[in-house]
């Protein structure tokens, strides 16, 4: 069995058990969790099993992908790119609305979220045009641009219907073109312009009623609703305690989290699963403090928080541009969703819809969360191979087109 896992599962240990804690976390909590699901199943155990199908899908994608080499996955990620462009198109067109947003395709039968392989293709692309940035003279001009441009495509095809997701992904772009030492003038034009963009766009939404603007925005209201109960409710002592149609999932969750205390009321005690909405996927962790207490939350907080810190360690050890900055890309994505979803449960930001990564209930964003760690883990075994090797070749074959870089330098 020994010589079975070392074959098949590569990579960096530690990733792997974090990969298998939250995979468990996500079984215990979603037995609870789906209550309400279940109560509406024909079959009591159809929704658990259909999550534990995803998780035993995604882990065999996992295991899979981490043996590809990276090289591949690069080119792959083009094509992901293009049909994640078209699909994105449909979608505002022929897609299925869940909860006021048109964010699904039924392929086959199949609900799919074309946004999660917009994310996985744009983070792969984006690490590859920031690894050809040979000379700072003529290279970064012509790669930067290439990927705001690929930014300002994808990003507003996201943004029509899920503000927070691309507000992430151009959030983690960004910080991998810091990382990759694009200039900082540049960075800060595109600060600028986004800050001003988003300024109008608040203030037009604002002035302007929703009846007077085209149907493509009416999501533009409802962002700025949510802020403006965020804020207002940070201010209003008085009606902090009661429960109303608009804050009612807020609510709940500040009394599942309540409820928890210290060592929480343990798993399948929930009461507030039956009561949250949505408890399920975009506040599961409310449900997680609720029974595994404060000390289980902060748990959970330390498995991401690890797997920012071994991504960190990768890229350094990475002699190569492209697998150093997709590692802390593909990490980001990961660890920055999950605080804006403990963020949201936990009422320190507006509703966003952000699903908990590897936990929350949902099949798209299960299956491309587990390619993520396939990747990273994949990218760490060839660097374990090579250190073996003891040479400079990631895939057996000279990178010359790659340049090197320092991580610790940055």
């Amino acid at each position: 069995m020994d010589n079975l896992l070392k074959k098949y599962l590569r990579g960096d240990a530690t990733l792997w058990i974090v990969f298998i804690m939250l995979c468990v976390v996500s079984v215990i909590e979603m037995y609870s969790a789906s209550s309400t699901l279940a109560y509406k199943a024909a079959n009591h155990t159809a929704p658990m099993l259909r999550h534990v199908g995803f998780l035993a899908g995604g882990a065999l994608i996992a295991i899979g992908v981490h043996l590809i080499p990276y090289r591949f996955i690069r080119l792959f990620s083009y094509l992901g790119l293009i049909v994640s462009f078209f699909m994105l198109i449909l979608v505002l067109f022929r897609g299925t609305t869940e909860n006021d947003a048109s964010r699904w395709l039924v392929i086959g039968g199949v609900q799919f979220q074309p946004s999660e392989l917009a994310k996985l293709s744009v983070i792969i692309v984006a690490a590859d045009f920031i690894s050809r940035i040979k000379n700072k003279q003529t290279d970064e001009k012509q790669y930067f641009w290439y990927t705001i441009a690929m930014l300002a495509i994808i990003c507003p095809l996201i943004l029509l219907e899920n503000f927070s997701t691309a507000a992430i992904l151009f959030a983690v772009v960004f910080i991998m073109m810091f990382i990759g030492q694009v200039s900082l003038k540049r960075l800060g034009i595109i600060v600028g312009a986004l800050v001003l963009a988003l300024l109008l766009g608040f203030g037009a939404v604002k002035a302007i009623p929703q009846d007077k603007m085209p149907d493509a925005f009416d999501r533009a209201y409802t962002w700025v609703a949510r802020i403006d109960r965020f804020t207002n409710d940070k201010g209003n002592d008085a009606d902090k305690y009661v429960i109303t149609d608009d804050n009612r999932q807020v609510q709940h969750g500040r009394i599942a989290i309540a409820r928890g205390g210290i060592f929480g009321v343990m798993p399948g005690n929930s009461v507030e699963r039956d009561y949250l909405p949505q408890a399920y996927s975009d506040f599961i962790y409310a449900i997680i403090v609720e029974e595994m207490g404060m000390l289980g939350g902060i748990f959970v907080i330390l498995l991401y928080l690890i797997l920012l810190f071994r991504a960190g360690r990768i890229a350094t050890q990475s002699p190569t541009v492209f697998p150093a900055v997709l590692v802390i890309g593909l990490s980001l994505m990961i660890v920055i969703q999950a605080f804006v979803s403990m963020s949201v449960a936990t009422s320190l930001g507006p509703v966003t819809g952000q699903p908990l990564p590897l936990i929350s209930r949902g099949g798209t964003s299960i299956l491309i969360t587990c390619i993520y760690f396939g990747i990273i883990l994949g990218i760490t075994r060839q660097i374990k191979k090579e250190d073996e090797k003891g040479n400079n070749d990631m895939d057996g074959k000279p990178e010359d087109d790659m340049p090197v870089v320092n991580l610790e330098e940055i």
